[in-house]
């Protein structure tokens, strides 16, 4: 059905419409369920499309496959390294398989993650094993909870958003065309996946840094921890992309790895109001009934792809970043998204060849370069985490800022000219995108809006070596690298099917 704004808020209304339409009667009736939804705003007004099945019998069919956990704690053991969104999931199906999973995460658990995430944003106090990269729920747990990926095995799909419901998440996940779970809801899931972990015999150690792998002719048989413990068992290596001592430890054993192409740019904030105005085709905004509008863009130039990522409409722009003396921004928003800003990372693909061999070159090169750009930035910001930033269109026309428009980001902006900070083939290209973006969306490019550096953690910058059919090490038994650490996942659904397949790979091992 296409049906007005003020219709598809009402279930009622949209109940009747669809008996309309199916020719039954209102009274026959019994129950409806929403399929798809989605909002079609390239005309005036904006419509919304819904797909609903509606039931007439005694009986109407569950929304989604609840999946049963056994008990596994006397079973055989799997170490898994790291509780991000790879590491939870790899568990659940684990359990699934009737393997143990013991998990290792070097931060603290979801709810006193909580407190140090305010430390740093507002007293700028930041806990190097506990902040918005490292802690259980990982990376993603505050940054919005963005549930779309490219993946096209919709049965896994559909797995993964049925147990986020199984454990808290709200039903319209399923349905909606863009679903998100909102920064202050993905905490109480985490935890809720922590239970029935905890439940079905699985171990979580919180504050566990894994130092190295235990290894025995060619064959990893387990992991060593910070604080001298030793667990035994095959491990799924699931770290997130933040954890570069993983990489350097990975190098200095010479145990696989390559450098990786990722995106690197910066966080672009505009008012909410404007880029409703855009994107809704009206001067009023977005009205009652519409949600904060999106946009994506993406322009080939100069030869490398330049694109919106990690869209937050009505959000705010956080520091993200678990060193000292380094800056890192990123993107969060609520489930109701009702922030006065729109913000989005604005990235430049980075190619490891792009990079000078004899500063960046080699297996860490990448990574090299995106800590020492975060070093820069650190420093242009004066300290305490302020951001440098510019005026869109000043950045676009290389002048410099005096003062900057309001902000989200906490810590501050301080008024900077990022062609000198950022590398000029990436603040070359950002700036004639911005140009090309101005030109297809009416007042996208305007000094209401920050440049805000900058945006260096898109991805993971190196590549976990693996077989493409057993997901194992190339050269190492008994390893599996996972998730968005690994270098072959991105975001929490890809993420999480990424660790469905891994563990399955660890229960075949196994036998």
């Amino acid at each position: 059905m296409r049906l007005s704004v003020q219709t598809a808020s009402d279930n009622k209304a949209v109940k009747q419409q669809a008996a309309k339409e199916a020719g039954l009667h209102m009274q026959d009736v019994t129950g409806m369920r929403i399929l798809r939804k989605s909002i079609d705003a390239r005309r005036n007004p904006p419509m919304v499309e819904m797909q609903v099945r509606l039931f007439t019998g005694d009986s109407e069919e569950e929304l989604y496959e609840t999946t049963k956990f056994g008990f596994v704690g006397d079973n055989k053991p799997v170490i898994v390294v790291g509780a991000g969104p790879a590491g939870l999931f790899a568990a659940l199906r684990l359990i699934e398989k009737g393997l143990k999973p013991i998990i290792l995460e070097r931060g603290v658990n979801v709810h006193d993650r909580k407190k140090d995430i305010a430390s740093l944003s507002s007293r700028n106090e930041l806990k190097g094993e506990s902040n918005f990269c490292f802690g259980e729920g990982g990376a993603g747990a505050y940054s919005d909870g963005k549930l779309y990926t490219r993946g096209n095995k919709r049965k896994e799909v559909s797995k993964i958003l049925a147990l986020l419901c199984q454990h808290g998440a709200s039903w319209d996940i399923l349905y909606e065309a863009h679903p998100h779970l909102g920064s202050e809801n993905l905490p109480k899931i985490v935890e809720q996946i922590r239970n029935t972990i905890l439940a079905s015999g699985g171990e979580l150690h919180f504050s566990t840094k894994v130092v190295s792998l235990i290894k025995e002719e060619g064959k990893v048989t387990g992991v060593r921890t910070e604080g001298g413990q030793s667990y035994e068992g095959p491990v799924i290596l699931a770290t997130g992309h933040n954890a570069r001592d993983v990489y350097e430890y990975l190098e200095s054993e010479k145990i696989a790895i390559e450098a990786k192409a990722l995106a690197i740019g910066v966080r672009l904030e505009h008012p909410q109001l404007l880029i409703d105005k855009i994107q809704y085709k009206n001067e009023e905004g977005r009205g009652e009934y519409l949600p904060a509008a999106e946009y994506v863009f993406s322009a080939h130039i100069d030869g490398r792809g330049v694109y919106s990522f990690n869209m937050c409409p009505g959000g705010f722009v956080i520091p993200s970043m678990h060193q000292g003396g380094t800056l890192v921004v990123n993107g969060m928003s609520s489930s109701t998204r009702n922030g006065k800003f729109a913000n989005s990372a604005m990235v430049v693909e980075l190619q490891p060849q792009d990079l000078p061999a004899d500063q960046f070159g080699g297996n860490l090169g990448v990574m090299r370069f995106q800590q020492a750009l975060e070093e820069r930035l650190f420093k242009a910001g004066g300290g305490n985490f302020a951001a440098p930033a510019q005026r869109m269109a000043d950045f676009v026309n290389h002048r410099l800022s005096k003062t900057l428009p309001d902000s989200s980001y906490g810590p501050g902006l301080v008024p900077a000219d990022l062609h000198r900070l950022l590398p000029s083939f990436i603040a070359d290209r950002l700036a004639k995108a911005f140009d090309l973006f101005g030109k297809k969306a009416h007042i996208f490019l305007t000094n209401q809006a920050s440049v805000i550096a900058g945006a260096t953690r898109t991805s993971s910058p190196v590549r976990i070596l693996r077989d493409k059919e057993t997901n194992m090490h190339v050269e190492l038994e008994g390893l599996f690298p996972c998730g968005e650490g690994s270098g072959y996942a991105g975001g929490i659904i890809g993420s999480a099917l990424d660790a469905l397949a891994c563990a399955d790979s660890v229960s075949t091992y196994l036998g």
